[in-house]
């Protein structure tokens, strides 16, 4: 069952980080459309910079949970490196409890902040609000589901991918 779930998890990064890499492809010709239309056509569309600014949002929020996954997020691991190892299972274990935690509070504040701003319209794109704060749900959502495959992965003393320094 547990191999299931870190399988189901790690099928997830991989769309996390493949949505990620097309919001940043997304971004860039946004961006790229709007220095061409106002450079060179002399004519800049009022809804590249509010599109640019919601890829971003979307992206970075994909890839940051991602990178719960992949340990690629930021983390300060002096304290971990200087413990024993029973006592350096049990900080990892306890670090990954408060990730997840922080993953259920985004979900949970992100909800809600969705759900409070569904009638607003954003006025250059025409669409609601609630699409900002809908990666906050989804990104927490995958922060905890991470959070809690590594968990498991340390209590069943699975290796965890190497951090990236």
């Amino acid at each position: 069952m547990a191999e299931r779930y870190s399988a189901f998890c790690a099928a997830l990064c991989r769309l996390a980080m493949a949505l990620a890499g097309m919001g940043l492809v997304i971004m860039t010709a946004l961006i790229s459309w709007q220095v061409f239309a106002r450079y060179i056509l002399r004519n800049s569309p009022s809804w590249t910079e509010q599109a640019a600014l919601l890829t971003l949002v979307w992206f970075i929020l994909l890839a940051g949970a991602a990178g719960v996954h992949q340990n690629f997020h930021l983390r300060l691991s002096l304290m971990e490196e200087s413990l024993p190892a029973q006592w350096k299972k049990r900080l990892r274990i306890f670090n990954h409890v408060l990730v997840g935690l922080f993953g259920l509070a985004m979900t949970v504040s992100g909800a809600g902040l969705a759900l409070a701003t569904w009638h607003h319209e954003l006025p250059a794109l025409g669409i609601s609000r609630a699409v900002t704060y809908i990666p906050v749900v989804l990104s927490g959502g995958l922060i905890a589901l991470f959070a809690l495959d590594r968990v498991i992965g340390v209590v069943r003393g699975r290796k965890e991918p190497g951090t990236w320094n």
